[in-house]
């Protein structure tokens, strides 16, 4: 016997959790169903505990260069990874129990665990731990079931132990030699972390730069960092056999040899759709395994919504946050709200970081459009220079005839922060001179922005 239900959310990331708890204070009979572990990628391996992990690389690495600073600290700096692995679990701990608490405490909506398949159009068969099965249907339902590592095929695979950005946060020790496969963000984030621990690393590049996906300014002063850093890299490498060897693991990469302590392969992620039964629901899934929605985050089935990693529309805590915010406002508030006209925004949190909203400079350039350009280095900027950290710079582009930004970029001290000015000035729909024109607080950051819009000249 089928239990009904009016509304049903598959998984409980950062976009499912809410709206489960919003649906079912709307007065909807709601279930949630979460397979393993409560809160979703975010807080297991994603954000809260790698961040934990940069603050604590932060803290060494600040020790280290302390004496630049007039600041004496006696003797060596060593890192207790049983202790920042602790720490980690502690505060992601804290945080998925308390999601968990709060699901389970709310009237009117009913938890389940297990691993839910659809057997027909807003069906679903769950299936717990222990192999028993329930049977749920509802009028509307929402898939929020996320992504998981890539792993490549990669010869010899099989007999070598090699680490994901899931498992390498339950390391207790040091690696001695830390061997990345990747070059994008997660590569990025780890690669500078665990230098910071202490470990020698290498990234095995596919192609000639790092960062791909942003401008060739911005990866090359990134690269430069981290080779200062003592981050090693290797560009053309493509990793064709690996082989265990006695204290790790042997890379073959064309005609290089590197023998590590630990790999890493940071080589993307993947869709959780290949096991939910969605031919059943008559979804199809496109060429990369997500599930395409509309502006509203509808698929292609009746009743049942994607929203999260799973729909291809951001890949981040945040776009999927605001999956939910605009699926709750079109179903309970009457409103009519689209991702169709979300503004694209992230942030990579190395050391500087580096944030971008809109449209990179390459893409405007591809684009065709008439726009102006501003840069300006982060030395120019107050804040930077007091503190020591002047890496990086600022970008800008507006578009010549509208006057609106097209995009910005800032690699640099608090840019992860100082993004936010461009964000809220484009989701505005203000011209630049909105921004330029206003007073900011000095000594900051973002003070420095009118002074770099100052310096917006024809993209040539």
């Amino acid at each position: 016997m089928s239990q009904h239900f009016d509304a049903v959310v598959i998984g409980t990331g950062q976009g499912g959790s809410p709206l489960a708890a919003r649906l079912a204070q709307s007065g909807k009979r709601t279930a949630v169903i979460e397979r393993h572990l409560f809160g979703g990628t975010c807080v297991n391996v994603g954000c809260t505990p790698t961040k934990t992990y940069v603050a604590s690389a932060r803290a060494a690495h600040v020790a280290r260069t302390a004496a630049q600073y007039g600041v004496m600290i006696g003797g060596d700096i060593t890192i207790d990874m049983a202790r920042v692995k602790a720490r980690k679990d502690e505060v992601i701990g804290g945080s998925r129990t308390g999601i968990e608490k709060w699901l389970r405490g709310t009237k009117n909506l009913t938890v389940f665990q297990g691993h839910a398949r659809f057997t027909g159009p807003r069906a679903l068969s769950v299936e717990a731990s222990d192999g028993s099965t329930q049977e749920i249907d509802a009028d509307l339902v929402f898939i929020n079931t996320g992504t998981r590592a890539v792993v490549p095929k990669v010869d010899g695979l099989e007999r070598v132990p090699y680490l994901t950005n899931s498992t390498i946060l339950e390391l207790t020790e040091v690696p001695e030699h830390l061997v990345i496969v990747g070059a994008s963000y997660i590569a990025l984030e780890f690669g500078q972390m665990f230098r910071r621990f202490g470990s020698r690393v290498t990234l095995l590049v596919r192609g000639e730069r790092i960062l791909t996906r942003e401008d060739e300014d911005v990866a090359r002063a990134m690269q430069d960092v981290f080779v200062r850093e003592g981050i090693e890299f290797r560009f053309g490498a493509e990793t064709s056999r690996v082989e265990p060897i006695a204290r790790g693991v042997r890379i073959v990469s064309g005609d290089e040899v590197i023998d590590a302590s630990h790999l890493l392969f940071a080589t993307g992620r993947t869709p959780n759709t290949d096991d939910l039964g969605l031919e059943h629901a008559g979804i199809a899934v496109n060429r990369h395994g997500m599930i395409d929605v509309d502006g509203q985050l509808r698929t292609k089935a009746n009743g049942v919504y994607a929203l999260g990693d799973v729909n291809g529309r951001g890949s981040f805590t945040h776009t999927s946050w605001n999956d939910y915010e605009i699926i709750a406002s079109n179903l309970l508030d009457g409103e009519t709200r689209s991702v169709d006209t979300r503004i694209m925004a992230y942030a990579v949190f190395v050391d500087p970081p580096f944030a971008r909203v809109g449209m990179s400079e390459e893409e405007v350039r591809k684009d065709g459009r008439e726009a102006l350009i501003a840069t300006m280095p982060m030395s120019r900027v107050g804040r930077a220079r007091e503190r020591g950290e002047t890496d990086g710079f600022m970008k800008a582009l507006v578009d010549t005839r509208t006057q609106r930004f097209l995009g910005a970029a800032i690699y640099g001290i608090e840019g992860d922060e100082a993004i936010h000015t461009f964000i809220d000035i484009m989701n505005a729909d203000a011209p630049y001179t909105t921004l330029q024109r206003a007073m900011h607080i000095h000594p900051t950051v973002s003070e420095l922005i009118p002074t770099l819009l100052e310096g917006l000249k024809p993209l040539r």
